[in-house]
């Protein structure tokens, strides 16, 4: 059953990079709002979670209104999903025109300074998208981190298809990740990793929305041992085909207090940029899983201890925990990764 479900799932994925990125754009587009619509009709449980997530960011919302904003996210996050299939097949002067973001100087300023820049990003809108228009418009390359992924052809076909758009892509396992991010940053380089949700054990606990969780550690480390610049971004949709983003002011690292408590400012810092941006676009936060601790169910620790059930983080050789925090598992139809 393994291997058929292995079979399938790739088969989803290479159906949607095959067939999606030869339709003419608005037959995309429509065909990504009609698959929105029925699954969210359905109301799986990946519906009901991205309505549960969506009641902690807008608490005094109606079952109405967390009724319609669950609908818009879906179709949100199958417009990513259209888009992503469709990006390899994109002209530069469409990808160039498909991202506007705000504040950019932000970012280039740092590029300029050489010190190395660290862009981190929640699942807000296509980071995809943006990360193409960074190695076109800007032609700057940068590296990110993805998770293993099963099965094995998947994760290759992941990683080619982010390659193919001017990422180096490192797996976030084998104790190595960090290592190299932190060498790209102090050649000057560019890294972007997606970094609001990490649940496991060696996560910063964190303040989100008035409830806590645990984000990755490893964009702080980073901007700590290497002096980069940490630079939170969100990203979102209008009803336009060009999606918008902002890069927010730097995270700076605080000049007082041991590592452990640097660390925890700095996340907390990013958790209240990202906050930030998904309270003003909710519809475009791709959040089908489970996130805050409150929510998490326990399960048994290898020592019979109780501990949540949550991705583990990869603890480097430096001492540094992974950038990603994702886990290595199984990836199934309509995830993202």
């Amino acid at each position: 059953m393994s291997g058929l479900r292995d079979q399938l799932t790739y088969g989803a994925y290479a159906a949607g990079w095959g067939a999606v990125k030869k339709l003419p754009e608005p037959v995309a587009v429509r065909l990504g709002r009609t698959i929105a619509d029925i699954a969210w009709k359905r109301r799986g449980k990946g519906v009901r979670r991205l309505e549960s997530n969506y009641a902690r960011v807008l608490p005094d919302a109606s079952p109405e209104r967390l009724a319609e904003l669950s609908r818009a996210g879906m179709r949100s996050y199958l417009r990513y999903w259209m888009e992503s299939f469709r990006l390899p097949a994109w002209s530069k002067d469409r990808i160039r025109g498909g991202f506007e973001p705000k504040d950019l100087h932000h970012l280039t300023d740092g590029l300029a300074a050489g010190k190395g820049v660290i862009l981190a990003l929640p699942h807000l809108g296509n980071w995809d998208l943006a990360g193409a228009w960074v190695t076109t418009e800007l032609r700057t390359p940068f590296t990110t981190v993805a998770e293993r992924l099963k099965p094995e052809k998947l994760y290759d076909r992941f990683v080619a298809y982010r390659e193919g758009l001017g990422m180096e892509v490192l797996p976030h396992s084998g104790g190595t990740a960090f290592g190299t991010l932190a060498r790209r940053l102090r050649d000057g380089g560019l890294v972007c990793l997606v970094a609001e949700r990490d649940l496991s054990a060696s996560g910063v606990e964190v303040t989100f929305f008035g409830d806590a969780t645990r984000m990755p550690a490893g964009p702080a480390l980073l901007a700590q041992q290497t002096g980069a610049l940490l630079l939170p971004v969100t990203l979102w949709y209008d009803d336009s085909p060009v999606m918008r983003g902002r890069i927010h002011p730097p995270v700076d690292v605080p000049e007082s207090g041991t590592r452990a408590e640097k660390t925890s400012a700095m996340v907390q810092a990013l958790a209240d940029a990202f906050a930030t941006g998904i309270a003003d676009h909710p519809e475009d936060w791709h959040m089908l899983q489970r996130l805050w601790l409150a929510d998490l169910e326990p399960r048994p620790g290898p020592s019979g201890a109780e501990s949540t059930a949550a991705e583990s983080a990869v603890v480097e050789p430096s001492g540094g925990e992974s950038p990603s925090g994702a886990r290595e598992g199984q990836v199934r139809p309509g995830e993202r990764r």
